[in-house]
């Protein structure tokens, strides 16, 4: 794809995600001006936000377990081998803070001995919301990169090692959406909002990394569209821009990967009809490895084509 073209696919995707979060808002009382606008208001919400300090730390930490908790609980409806995911949830190291995104996660050891980490960031309890904090959770470990990251583990020495980027993180954005079929955010419209942000957050993403390397856009301008566009935190956009800045594409693996991963879901649809089933669609993608989008496309080919008892 040309950088053209990611930036209107960026540009697309927005406006179709915008467009579920507008009733959302309209329903919990946010009607006037733009889903943007909408967002940023919805942000200064006292009904959403943690105490601060670290009482506020805290209730991140035991808000974070609960989720996990509740999603260990449904992924026997979501895939048909299920892994132990060893996890811990730690706070970011005080001096990684200030420039560290929100959370990040990731796998442990190829042995078992290390468990997964999801990496929480603390530094201020204004980074989080009680609507953001969920999403977050499934993204960085189950079903997200601790999960999946447990079954490449599973696979050769050299299977295990390789990383694509726009698999791993359009995984965990498909991670976030397993959630939301699971009913993650059934009884929560807020939790759902969350959701719908995080995915037009990477959305902007293509928009941004793309206006930065290919259309000459300022650090301010990259900054601004997040700001303006999703209601983002500068906060939390600052130190994003600076990544996208010093790390050129990466910010555009996450959509393009979760967009390539559903369209390879519509066609396994497609192609079985009522033979079709969610969880050996999930697990044919998750055991064929982290790979690069073409390799995961002859995985679910390979699927579709495979005998049924």
């Amino acid at each position: 794809m040309s950088a053209d073209e990611i930036h209107e696919l960026g540009l697309t995707q927005l406006d179709e995600i915008h467009s579920r979060m507008d009733p959302i808002l309209r329903d919990i009382g946010y009607t006037q001006g733009s889903v943007g606008d909408r967002m940023t208001a919805l942000g200064t919400d006292e009904r959403f936000k943690f105490a601060e300090g670290d009482p506020g730390r805290a209730q991140i930490m035991s808000f974070i377990k609960d989720r996990i908790d509740w999603i260990r609980a449904r992924m026997p409806r979501a895939f048909t081998r299920i892994v132990e995911a060893k996890l811990e949830v730690r706070r970011l190291p005080l001096a990684e803070e200030p420039g560290a995104p929100a959370a990040y996660g990731g796998s442990g050891s190829k042995d078992g001995t290390i468990p997964g980490k999801m990496w929480i960031n603390l530094g201020s309890t204004d980074l989080h919301r009680k609507y953001d904090v969920p999403t977050l959770v499934h993204h960085e470990t189950i079903p997200g990169h601790v999960w999946e990251g447990e079954y490449s583990n599973q696979l050769p020495l050299i299977r295990s090692i390789l990383a694509f980027n726009a698999f791993s993180e359009g995984w965990a954005l498909y991670a976030e959406q397993l959630a939301d079929e699971l009913g993650a955010y059934a009884e929560h419209p807020a939790w759902r909002l969350g959701y719908l942000q995080d995915q037009a957050f990477r959305a902007c993403r293509l928009v941004a990394d793309t206006g930065l390397h290919a259309k000459r856009w300022s650090r301010e301008q990259a900054i601004r569209f997040f700001m303006e566009r999703n209601g983002n935190k500068r906060a939390q956009i600052e130190s994003e821009v600076d990544r996208y800045c010093s790390w050129p594409g990466q910010a555009c693996g996450y959509k393009v990967g979760h967009t390539e991963i559903v369209r390879q879901r519509v066609r396994a649809k497609a192609a079985l009809g009522d033979a079709y089933d969610l969880r050996s669609f999930n697990q044919a993608v998750v055991e064929g490895g982290n790979a690069p989008l073409d390799v995961m496309a002859n995985n679910v080919g390979r699927y579709i084509v495979a005998p049924r008892g």
